[in-house]
């Protein structure tokens, strides 16, 4: 609300970089106040508050907050890389003459997040959920000038409200099932429910709607490739803390939709696929940061996996981990884009000795992606891993087969960007200013501490109890996924294979399985079918309709202009008639004629 005079263009003197100084000061001091809060609640139990927000008569609105150490946590991470990501923005956007636009929809995106992270009450989640969906909407079509951003934020925004729309039907659901929308009355309800399977079948699959299309999952993933059209700052909380908040939601979600096998296995099924399926697209891209979001598509996989698995620890502890490593990679990303002003990874090469601090950026976030010892999505893996290996096995193959192939993604990225022989974006490209290193430093060293924190918080296993023939399997699959990494041959010039063979893989890759296409020929053509058959239905059938009792009318109406006499007994004769027609048939159908004696 603040930047609203230097947004609205009402103060210009100052520019608009004094709004986007109010924002940092007030992220600031939200972030100084979750961590007191974090340190007070740490060692105390949950607390629930019921908040009333309106009355009247029988009807009260109220939504309901949770205080815990999760929640809080989620809040002190969510203010701190807000945070690091808006004294980035300083920096990259310094140039931008709607910069204190752009904070203000920052301050939206950190408000909802803030907000989900301590709701208790489905209902706020899923209006805070709305928010975000509208936030990503703006902030993807900042530059709206181009007609490429425009597209892509309209496909991110109708993308995501088709499982907006599904989980609207299931929160409805569940208001009218369990009298309650608060995740604890929710949760009580859930160990008594009794819901026949079609019932429990269709309210879970409406529930995982919604966060399959904010984590971007198949088949609502396509958005988070267009949305990378918007700031890179942006980018660094979409991919890292935005998809994070679908995620959480479900997270939220597991005891009711464990009353369905059915939603668990489309669960397991959407996270498999969408881990698998998005790690190989992301092998195949040439634009740095499709190349960086598809592997947070395959990621929040993951997660959905380990929901379906009804591992929620393991959840929280991945998407504590990847937020941190990826928008780690994701600022590195964006400092070279800000150097050299291209995304594409053919362009660009011999990086590493002109900017130290960005290629150290980009080797801590890489390795903390993936399951490199003793760093923090490590410890995530192995805790999942280890627990699933006697229960599940196939579960250890999917994670590493994940892993091994983010590590080659990442390593091919570092060898175009960094590696090799300078081009001629790259030859003279600088180290970025200090607004943009300053962060990108302090989240290299708390990606380096984020082990530290776990072991604070007791979520590291002891020595003893490591199954090492896990360790071993994951750290095997992160070396081979660099070895390979490092010796495929990549040939700047040969963005596509010559080898028609390979041609034919890379571009099924590239372009995504072509399922883009795949909705262009089915869902879009029989929307557009139908929208035909509407558009002539409507304009010969209702309109044809409307237009016959319209020409009827005037043509009646000019007949009985030639009828007028002038006489008022005829008129009142006619009425008389008219009248006297009109009571017979009436009588007539109410059965009054029937007593008569003729």
């Amino acid at each position: 609300m603040l930047t609203l005079p230097w947004a609205m263009g009402i103060v210009r003197r100052t520019g608009p970089r004094p709004a986007a100084y109010f924002n940092v000061l007030t992220t600031i001091l939200g972030f100084v106040h979750s961590l007191f809060v974090f340190k007070h609640i740490w060692d105390r139990g949950q607390e629930n508050f019921v908040v009333t927000w309106f009355s009247a008569a029988d009807l009260k609105v109220t939504f309901a907050l949770e205080i815990s150490p999760v929640s809080v946590g989620a809040t002190v991470l969510i203010a701190g890389l807000s945070l690091l990501a808006q004294i980035y923005a300083l920096g990259y956007m310094e140039k931008d003459w709607a910069l204190a636009r752009f904070f203000a929809l920052m301050g939206f995106f950190e408000a909802a997040l803030s907000g989900l992270a301590i709701s208790d009450s489905l209902f706020l989640s899923y209006a805070l959920l709305e928010m975000l969906t509208l936030s990503t909407y703006l902030l993807v079509g900042f530059w709206y000038a181009q007609p490429l951003v425009v597209t892509a934020a309209r496909d991110a925004f109708l993308t995501k409200r088709v499982g907006d729309l599904l989980l609207l039907m299931g929160v409805v659901t569940l208001s009218t099932k369990a009298g309650s929308l608060n995740f604890s009355d929710l949760y009580e309800w859930a160990q008594t429910a009794q819901l026949s399977p079609l019932t429990s079948s269709l309210l879970g699959l409406a529930l995982i709607a919604g966060p399959a299309g904010k984590c971007a999952q198949f088949p609502l993933h396509l958005w988070l490739d267009e949305a990378m059209e918007g700031p890179n700052p942006a980018s660094v909380m979409r991919n890292s803390m935005v998809v994070a908040g679908g995620a959480y939601v479900l997270y939220k979600l597991q005891p009711i939709l464990a009353l369905s096998p059915i939603a668990l296995d489309a669960l397991v099924i959407i996270g498999t696929v969408t881990a698998i399926g998005a790690s190989l697209v992301s092998i195949a891209q040439t634009d740095i940061k499709r190349a960086l979001s598809h592997s947070t598509s395959a990621y929040m996989g993951l997660v959905f996996l380990a929901v379906g698995l009804q591992q929620g620890g393991v959840a929280l502890i991945l998407l504590f981990t990847h937020a941190i490593a990826k928008a780690l990679l994701f600022m590195s990303a964006g400092s070279v884009i800000y150097t050299t002003t291209s995304q594409d990874l053919t362009e660009m090469g011999g990086l590493w000795s002109r900017m130290p601090a960005t290629t150290s950026a980009f080797v801590v976030g890489a390795a903390g992606m993936v399951s490199l010892l003793p760093l923090g999505s490590f410890w995530a893996m192995l805790s999942w891993a280890d627990g699933l290996v006697v229960v599940n096995p196939w579960v250890l193959w999917v994670l590493v087969l994940v892993n091994g192939l983010t590590a080659l993604n990442l390593t091919r990225v570092f060898r175009l960007v960094f590696w090799g022989e300078p081009q001629q974006k790259t030859r003279r490209a600088p180290e970025v200013h200090w607004p943009m290193a300053l962060p990108m430093v302090s989240l290299t060293v708390m990606t380096l501490l984020v082990p530290v924190m776990l072991q604070q918080w007791y979520l590291l296993p002891t020595w003893g109890s490591v199954n090492w023939f896990v360790v071993s399997i994951l750290v095997l699959s992160t070396l081979s996924g660099v070895a390979i990494g490092s010796t495929i041959y990549l040939h700047k010039a040969w963005s596509r294979s010559r080898v028609l063979v390979w041609r034919f893989f890379q571009d099924l890759l590239g372009y995504d399985f072509y399922i883009d296409q795949i909705y262009r020929v089915t869902v879009v053509s029989a929307v557009g079918l139908l929208s035909k058959i509407s558009a002539w239905s409507d304009r010969y059938l209702v309109d044809g309709l409307v237009n016959l009792v319209g020409f009827a009318t005037m043509f009646s109406g000019q007949s009985l202009k030639y009828s007028i006499s002038g006489q008022s007994q005829g008129y009142l004769l006619t009425i008389l008639v008219g009248i006297s027609i009109l009571g017979f048939f009436i009588s007539w159908s109410l059965g009054l004629l029937e007593n008569l004696p003729f």
